[in-house]
């Protein structure tokens, strides 16, 4: 039975990653499974105190040869296109500023050493951010992937298109859909495990498991287990069986 893990948003909380990583060594010492992936469901960065501690912290083990995924979220892909030459807007929503103080982008670039206010234009900003994000940081942003198949599981960062085959998906869904997908009940050819749209707690609804608790509004970065399709929350003391609701 194919064994994998999952984490949810992050939005920039360094702390809260590495908690749940020490979740996922304390499961791997009882299991001896070493190999298993971590599946990252995106939003790294933004909101949080320590968006380049994150991204160092993931940049490092890909070095090191982590069996870690790191999958794009909407916010990955608001930091990937603003450091692009020119500076283009996130193409799904162009009317949506990274740079807004609801999106985090603010608190992004100072974790960097970059104030946005100390800059007279947005070219000028622009070039500030670019010198000060580390070029592996940079790559790692262009090379997040829009989602992970494994077994019976499809891991993304915010769903899928419902009606559309699972190899046929495309990224602005994959990163951005919220309610054709949150509202639909039907099976999509695997389990969905996704984060994006925040819950309480990470919960489970048949055909699909939420994983954003919140990270970006003060709640934890939430880890589970997955064994084919069993589902288990990991805590301090240990797993906790997760079923469908209702």
């Amino acid at each position: 039975m194919l064994r994998s893990y999952a984490i949810g948003d992050v939005h920039g909380h360094l702390q809260k990653l590495r908690a749940a990583h020490a979740l996922i060594a304390s499961d791997r010492a009882l299991t001896g499974d070493d190999q298993a992936p971590v599946v990252h469901l995106g939003d790294l960065v933004d909101r949080g105190p320590n968006s380049r501690g994150v991204l160092d912290f993931l940049d490092q083990g890909r070095v090191e040869g982590q069996p870690w995924v790191l999958l794009r979220g909407n916010h990955d892909r608001f930091m990937q296109y603003f450091l692009r030459p020119g500076c283009k807007p996130e193409p799904r929503r162009p009317d949506l500023d990274w740079l807004s103080p609801n999106v985090g982008g603010r608190e992004t670039l100072a974790s960097y050493g970059v104030e946005t206010g100390m800059h007279p234009d947005l070219a000028a900003l622009h070039d500030a951010a670019v010198a000060a994000v580390p070029g592996g940081h940079r790559d790692l942003l262009e090379c997040l992937l829009p989602a992970f198949r494994r077994g019976e599981v499809f891991f993304c960062h915010a769903g899928v298109r419902p009606g559309r085959a699972l190899e046929d998906q495309v990224e602005d869904d994959l990163i951005w859909i919220r309610g054709e997908f949150l509202d639909d009940p039907r099976d999509h050819g695997a389990l969905i495990v996704h984060g994006h749209s925040p819950v309480e707690q990470v919960t489970h609804y048949g055909n699909r498991v939420n994983l954003d608790t919140g990270a970006g509004y003060g709640g934890p970065v939430s880890a589970v287990v997955i064994e084919g399709r069993e589902v288990f929350v990991l805590t301090e003391n240990g797993r906790v069986p997760l079923g469908p609701v209702g």
